[in-house]
């Protein structure tokens, strides 16, 4: 039994745009850039993660992934996350017969004992482990088993949404709430409390 690893990511000089008004663009690069490696190598370094797939319309950001060892998926088309996402688990399902992580690479305090966590929970299919944000509103990591279970659907208060539709499916929802699970780096606020949190973590 697989499992594979999906991290969409956006065009590198462009993510966090929120953060402008704290970080220049070349600073924000560089933290979406170092933000991509550490998601990466955390994941490539479990051996319950078959593959690491990263789907982005960034060729830099894809360059950074294929380095790190993580296939990798052009997006095209117009941005739209759920649609890029449904395209790279169609992909995986090819390979994953257990099913698909779907993580975003902005949880900065993520660490392999968080993944494991997810997985752990993700035992007796049909089951959907998800981790919200500490806001309750967001979906900061998303275990489909099997893949294609639920619909996408990643957005604003995507966490009740995700939750509605494992309820329709009649499968079991895991919900798990770990800090470093729940801390994205979005707003100029997560910053300074990721910065207390974690003073080893390079900016």
């Amino acid at each position: 039994m697989t499992l594979w690893a999906i991290v969409p990511v956006k065009p590198l000089r462009r993510g966090k745009s929120r953060l402008a008004g704290t970080l220049t663009e070349d600073e924000r690069t560089e933290l979406n850039q170092s933000l991509l490696r550490h998601t990466i190598d955390t994941l490539t370094g479990l051996k319950e993660i078959e593959q690491v797939l990263v789907i982005s319309r960034d060729p830099h950001a894809l360059t950074i992934a294929r380095n790190h060892g993580a296939r990798t998926v052009l997006e095209d088309g117009q941005p739209q996350l759920n649609t890029a996402l449904k395209r790279a688990t169609v992909i995986a399902q090819v390979y994953a017969t257990r099913g698909v992580l779907v993580l975003p690479a902005d949880l900065p305090l993520i660490s392999p004992e968080d993944i494991r966590e997810l997985i752990d929970r993700a035992v007796n299919p049909p089951v959907v482990v998800i981790a919200p944000d500490r806001h309750q509103k967001g979906t900061n990591a998303l275990l489909i088993s099997p893949s294609g279970l639920i619909e996408y659907d990643f957005g604003e208060n995507s966490f009740q949404r995700h939750c509605e539709r494992v309820r329709a499916a009649g499968a079991r929802l895991e919900v798990v709430n770990l800090p470093s699970l729940g801390l994205d780096l979005d707003l100029p606020e997560d910053l300074e409390i990721i910065r207390e949190l974690e003073k080893t973590i390079t900016f």
